[in-house]
């Protein structure tokens, strides 16, 4: 049986993407003549007939709106979707979820898909292999057709579309202020993997906190992430020299990380703060209910969510030719617990 064309299959035919597929074939004013005859030629020349539900999206509104984050396990990620859904629905908008897991085919599909189900916008956080691949055309495609789009906490300066994020650099460079100014030195960072981007600022910031306290930097306590990797693995080379423990970690990657460090300190008969301090990026359960509980980034998760709905609404329902591109940055706090010393006192 011949496979039915899909508006899937149109747009890699013509290199398009499909909303730009779906508005061509409703005459849409959005998309340029040129484009539009050839959009059509091609499809009558496959005998083509577009059902109602995939060209919706180009002539009403639907009332949706499509998520597309990284993983669900994560407390941030979870954190923003109920500041989404929450601020959605009081906007009169449902909310569809799609999780890319990291993977650059995963997250096409999902926008395609999303695309197909007649969503008014999305809203994404960039997979790490996407930022890896370095290519962000199935993004651009959809601001190039004028499509509603935000991205969110992991964010592309090559895509120039509404963002809403955390100073990432600057929330590492105090986190890791706070731990000198508690009297530490040889502080450890765990961090992202080099492709993705908010690693390398939370690096930055790191190593610029160390730069103004003239503290040297020691290659082997920058620790970088690994999902492929045991966690005890990745970081048993921290406590195997008796004489030379860090005495602060910065898990900037998860409270996991943090977790389990801890766990390794605590086995090597180091005390929490006494001997060693530990900061995570991530504000979770696992960091309250830690023994001792840790002292934590707080990176505004529900207000990052509220917002980027907000800033989507007002692409969606707003005025194309009068509308700016907006970027927010959200503030950051210190929630500080038991896992920290206490700042000593200036001279």
């Amino acid at each position: 049986m011949k496979s039915k064309l899909t508006m899937k299959n149109l747009a890699s035919e013509l290199d398009v993407s499909v909303s730009t597929v779906s508005k061509a074939l409703s005459d849409s004013k959005e998309i340029s003549i040129e484009t539009r005859e050839r959009i059509k030629a091609f499809a009558k020349l496959y005998n083509y007939k577009p059902n109602s539900l995939a060209l919706k999206f180009s002539s009403q509104k639907t009332y949706s709106i499509g998520v597309i984050i990284p993983e669900i396990v994560h407390h941030f990620f979870a954190t923003v979707l109920r500041g989404i859904d929450e601020y959605a629905n009081d906007k009169g908008y449902n909310v569809m979820v799609c999780f890319s897991n990291e993977s650059y085919e995963k997250e096409i599909s999902n926008v395609e898909m999303l695309l197909e189900g007649s969503v008014d916008g999305i809203i994404i956080s960039i997979s790490s292999e996407t930022q890896q691949k370095n290519n962000y055309n199935h993004i651009k495609k959809l601001v190039q057709d004028k499509y509603p789009i935000v991205l969110f906490d992991r964010i592309v300066e090559e895509v120039d579309c509404d963002k809403i994020f955390i100073n990432d650099e600057d929330s590492a460079y105090k986190a890791t202020e706070y731990l000198i100014e508690t009297g530490c030195k040889r502080i450890v960072i765990i961090k992202h993997a080099e492709n993705v981007k908010i690693g390398t600022l939370r690096k930055n910031g790191y190593l610029k906190a160390l730069a103004k306290y003239n503290i040297e930097v020691d290659e082997s306590l920058i620790i970088e992430g690994d999902e492929d990797k045991n966690i005890e693995e990745l970081l048993k080379d921290l406590f195997k020299d008796n004489n030379n423990y860090p005495d602060a970690i910065l898990a900037t990657n998860g409270e996991v990380y943090a977790s389990v460090a801890m766990q390794m300190a605590k086995a090597k008969g180091l005390s929490i703060p006494e001997d060693i301090s530990i900061i995570t990026f991530v504000d979770g359960l696992i960091s309250k209910y830690s023994s001792p509980p840790l002292t934590a980034l707080w990176q505004h998760g529900f207000e990052m969510g509220k917002q980027a709905v907000e800033l989507l609404v007002d692409r969606i329902e707003g005025n194309e030719d009068e509308y700016q591109i907006q970027k927010k940055v959200i503030p950051t706090k210190l929630k500080i617990r038991q896992s920290t010393r206490e700042i000593k006192s200036k001279q």
